[in-house]
């Protein structure tokens, strides 16, 4: 699993000339590259490919300079469980402001990965955006999942959203296979919520809003990790449903916790329900203090610190919570400047 393998590398961004000095990144180590599996049809992707190959997994993330060390030390954990590493695509959204700094980072720790970064346009949101009760929520980064179907490919017709604060501990092949059904995304959900703690009281007092969740199932999924059939969101307009939603909180404040609660109001009760152990979330604790958590009880394929404290931090700060060691294995951080999302 070791050995260099020669991959194209996918470069649609300009490259720019940067030195080490005009960055504030993290420097990371040079990561391994992995061999596929013998099992593995070996394939290469091209953006101009048409036709759905399942041999490739595609797998969408966002970078910026805040959470690299978390969507680095997320790469490296993928690709070390996969059983067809090469086969593997990354999928990253980043603004255009850092897009070259950050590419040159994600090329120089991982050679042989397969990659294309994508430009966002934080103007397509900013409008939209009201604060909620944590800084980093209110990002336009955190909402670049809503907008994935326009922002990718045509050709890719699926992909795994993978949020920059966690590790996969299992063959990410296993929930690229999930089966949607009629479904536009899959997700581990929680079907017994109180939907109440998601949304504010002019929310409840409004018949017209409260009525976009009559008769559904109050199932609570984490948007951190979702396998979203992106045929059939762009076919349902899907992105404009939830703009629909982010106007709405805008100019009437119904809900407090950034991007998640125009996904329930689209999406819950509507979801194909993935095991629980593809999203052990809450890892980070909760939004205002991030207090130490524990693992839920069940088996584990992927280990999320959602919530305010992030395991870098806490490692560097020198008060990790005890699960913390659990994503240390995977941090490729060679030096980092002092970088913070509170």
């Amino acid at each position: 699993m070791c050995l260099r393998l020669r991959l194209f590398l996918l470069l649609p961004i300009a490259i720019s000339s940067v030195s080490a000095t005009d960055t504030d990144l993290p420097a990371f180590r040079e990561a391994p590259a992995f061999r596929n599996g013998r099992e593995c049809f070996k394939t290469v992707w091209s953006p101009e490919d048409r036709t759905h190959n399942p041999s490739i997994i595609h797998i969408a993330m966002t970078l910026d300079a805040v959470y690299l060390r978390g969507s680095v030390a997320g790469v490296f954990s993928v690709l070390q469980h996969a059983s067809c590493p090469e086969n593997v695509v990354f999928h990253f959204i980043a603004t255009r402001r850092r897009s070259a700094d950050l590419r040159r980072t994600i090329s120089s720790t991982f050679p042989s990965l397969t990659f294309r970064i994508y430009h966002f346009d934080p103007n397509l949101v900013l409008s939209k955006i009201s604060s909620s009760i944590r800084r980093a929520l209110d990002q336009p980064l955190n909402y670049a999942r809503i907008y994935l179907a326009d922002l990718l490919s045509a050709s890719v017709r699926r992909v795994i959203y993978l949020d920059s604060d966690l590790v996969v501990v299992d063959d990410v092949a296993k929930l690229w296979g999930i089966d949607l059904g009629r479904h536009v995304v899959g997700a581990p959900e929680y079907c017994h919520a109180n939907f109440t703690h998601y949304f504010t009281s002019r929310f409840w007092s409004s018949q017209g809003y409260k009525s976009a969740l009559r008769g559904r199932k109050p199932c609570y999924f984490n948007t951190g990790v979702m396998v979203i059939d992106l045929g059939r969101w762009r076919e349902g307009r899907y992105t404009v449903k939830l703009e629909t939603w982010m106007r709405i909180q805008k100019r009437h404040r119904i809900y407090e916790l950034g991007s998640l609660p125009p996904f329930l109001l689209v999406f819950a009760g509507d979801v194909e329900p993935v095991e629980h152990r593809w999203n052990q979330h809450g890892l980070g604790g909760d939004n205002l203090e991030g207090l130490c958590r524990n693992l839920h009880p069940g088996p584990v394929s992927l280990l999320h610190w959602s919530g305010k404290g992030k395991p870098w931090l806490r490692l560097d700060s020198r008060r990790p919570c005890p699960l913390d060691s659990l994503w240390a294995p995977y941090d490729l951080l060679r030096y980092s400047p002092l970088i913070s999302d509170s």
